[in-house]
């Protein structure tokens, strides 16, 4: 949907609306289980011995982190046990893969499908430092996607860089009624500004930004006033429920981009309040109105921020390392 035209689609039929979401969100309640697959939610995990989400660590020295890691670890590997011990056959084999020593997690709950917050690069020695906000969607069973777009930014980036993807919030089903509201956001917005706390603390020296894609973007809105970074990068973004970057109420510098085939563009960029729930997430962050920056994210769609050599890949690294991207300007 093209810039400017936020008036017209609030106009809507009320009574056919509502019917749509109810059919909407019946459909999404039953097509997983005709699948036969469990709901990830619905896999037991034990309650993690290490500490529930948030937490980083007691700092940042490689002992530390290295003592960190390893009590995550053990978390991973009794929600493995568990999941095994169930059936859940699929899932233990992902867990078994995730309690890989070379890997780093700083937090993990196995619970309500899933809470991870992994760490890619040399946290003790990094300057600059990202932290991926991820979608609708997204759980453990899903995380390889998230973890493949941690791994690409990370080799972009280079040098002394961290890349965290941070599985935090219980994220909403692409196709519920939950994905259309900021109800998951709002849940979030506290696990994400302590997080952030908590690493600024950690690592005050280093440059952290937060890099929010899709439904993430809604959560770094809600977080934005206590998000203590220097950039706010928005990739597939629905909204933010803001105006404009002023509402958000942050000092950090607010970025934006869309792929031209990315299907969101379609969506109506507006909040409608309905006696019973407000859908919608507002004005579309790569308007001129908004006041973000904007910066070329190639020709991808949703799912392809993160493609390897991709101009959105390389601008979002460029982003977070400090330097300005290519192709920035006021909106589209």
């Amino acid at each position: 949907m093209a810039c400017g035209t936020v008036d017209r689609v609030i106009h809507v039929n009320v009574s056919r609306l509502r019917r749509t979401l109810l059919a909407a969100s019946v459909a999404a309640a039953v097509a997983v289980p005709v699948t036969g697959a469990a709901r990830p939610a619905a896999v037991p995990a034990p309650v993690p011995a290490a500490g529930a989400l948030p937490r980083v660590a007691a700092s940042a020295a490689p002992a530390a982190l290295a003592a960190r890691y390893a009590a995550v670890r053990g978390d991973i590997v009794a929600a493995e046990r568990m999941a095994a011990g169930h059936g859940h056959r699929r899932r233990a084999a992902m867990l078994h893969a995730m309690a890989d020593p070379a890997r780093r997690l700083l937090s993990f709950d196995g619970r309500d499908g899933g809470r991870a917050v992994e760490v890619f690069g040399d946290l003790a020695a990094a300057g600059h430092l990202a932290v991926l906000v991820p979608g609708g969607d997204t759980h453990l069973d899903k995380y390889g996607l998230l973890r493949g777009g941690a791994l690409r930014l990370h080799q972009a980036l280079g040098g002394r860089s961290a890349v965290i993807a941070w599985l935090g919030y219980r994220t909403p089903g692409t196709v519920s009624l939950a994905a259309l509201t900021a109800g998951r956001a709002e849940e979030a917005a506290p696990a994400l500004r302590a997080f952030v706390r908590e690493l600024t603390a950690l690592k005050p020296a280093a440059r952290i930004t937060v890099v929010c894609h899709s439904y993430g973007s809604v959560v770094c809105g809600r977080a934005a006033p206590g998000l203590d970074v220097a950039g706010i990068v928005l990739i597939g973004s629905p909204g933010v429920t803001a105006d404009d970057v002023g509402a958000l109420r942050t000092p950090a510098t607010v970025w934006a981009g869309r792929g031209s085939r990315d299907w969101v563009a379609h969506v109506p960029h507006t909040r409608l309040r309905l006696p019973f729930v407000t859908l919608g997430f507002g004005a579309d962050p790569v308007c001129p109105d908004f006041g973000a920056r904007v910066f070329a994210a190639g020709d991808g769609g949703h799912s392809d921020y993160f493609a390897a050599g991709s101009p959105s890949l390389v601008n979002i690294a460029r982003l977070v390392s400090g330097q300005p991207p290519a192709g920035a300007r006021r909106g589209l």
